[in-house]
């Protein structure tokens, strides 16, 4: 069985930066930086977020293409959160005529002239059996944060995401992998991860969800184990409905029966494959990259690292498995 090299990177929309995480210019060839640190990932299966898709402020490139050819990925799909340019201080302008909601690309529409936007991607060298992709609503109040570029803290309001799903078919079988982008308002992103589970409850296992989760430590693990124990309240119910049946029953003269135990519901399975700091780039001291798993064996994960790219703000976080 060979092992599958599994990545996630927040593009921060192929920005190049310096050593010390200042910006630097986007070069005459604005993709050529993100095509080199993509190709240095050698990746099999690439979650990717903040993807610029025609914008000027990245040369009007389409990252996701530019990523799907320097991985050699023959399936990608890039899920646009919005349509429209980024605002001079912080937040988008909509774009006129633009769509509104949803909206997926994938290697057909390669070169269309689309309006410029914004969102998460998933590319792949492995057959897909099964694409989806959603949209979460932004939250209704924003954050001051740190912005790269400028000093202090700067308000910036919540945006929507997207998350994409895809069912690959590895050597042992179909496997879903997820891609997302939460946000960061305390509360509203641990939402986002639950109702990801829920999304993708009807996919074969096993699962893998890659992304900016703007979460660290055990939150994110703690989140999806917790929607998993949820979806057991179906055997929970018919445990006890063979119990109410066994009581109804005549008592008979025979042996005693073991006594039916109703299922526990644990905070268990869910885990990191890599544990490391993500961001910020230059000197990494906190990790909002993930790679969670349920459903893959402990001894089918190989190494882990966050290699220095030249582009974002964020560390690529990249990790062997063997599926």
């Amino acid at each position: 069985m060979s092992q599958l090299r599994i990545a996630t990177f927040n593009l921060l929309h192929g920005q190049p930066l310096a050593p010390d995480g200042a910006p630097r210019p986007y070069p005459p060839d604005a993709g050529g930086p993100l095509a080199e640190a993509v190709a240095a990932l050698d990746a099999d299966v690439l979650a990717l977020q903040e993807v610029d898709r025609h914008q000027s402020r990245s040369g009007g490139t389409d990252q996701a293409a530019v990523a799907a050819a320097a991985m050699g990925a023959g399936n990608w799909r890039f899920a646009a959160a919005l349509h429209g340019r980024p605002a001079p201080v912080a937040g988008w302008m909509p774009e006129p005529g633009a769509p509104s909601g949803l909206r997926v690309y994938g290697p057909g529409e390669v070169g269309d002239g689309a309006p410029p936007s914004y969102g998460t991607a998933l590319l792949t060298r492995l057959p897909v059996r099964h694409w989806r992709a959603r949209r979460f609503a932004p939250a209704p109040f924003g954050l001051p944060l740190r912005v790269a570029g400028r000093r202090g803290l700067t308000p910036v309001p919540d945006e929507p995401r997207a998350a994409l799903a895809a069912v690959l078919e590895g050597e042992r079988g179909p496997f879903t992998v997820v891609a997302a982008h939460l946000s960061f308002v305390p509360g509203w992103n641990m939402a986002q991860l639950a109702g990801i589970r829920r999304w993708i409850a009807d996919l074969p296992r096993p699962y893998l969800v890659l992304g900016d989760f703007n979460l660290v430590g055990a939150v994110p693990r703690t989140v999806l184990g917790g929607a998993t124990a949820l979806e057991r309240g179906a055997p929970r119910a018919r445990v006890r409905e063979l119990r109410a049946a066994r009581r109804a029953r005549p008592v008979l003269a025979e042996p005693r029966r073991r006594r039916v135990r109703e299922p526990r519901a644990r905070l268990q399975g869910w885990y990191d494959l890599a544990r490391t700091p993500t961001y910020p780039s230059h000197r990494p001291a906190v990790q909002f990259d993930h790679v969670l798993a349920i459903g893959v064996p402990r001894a089918a994960v190989g190494p882990a690292a966050a290699p220095r790219a030249a582009v974002s703000d964020h560390r690529p976080l990249l990790v062997e498995v063997s599926l």
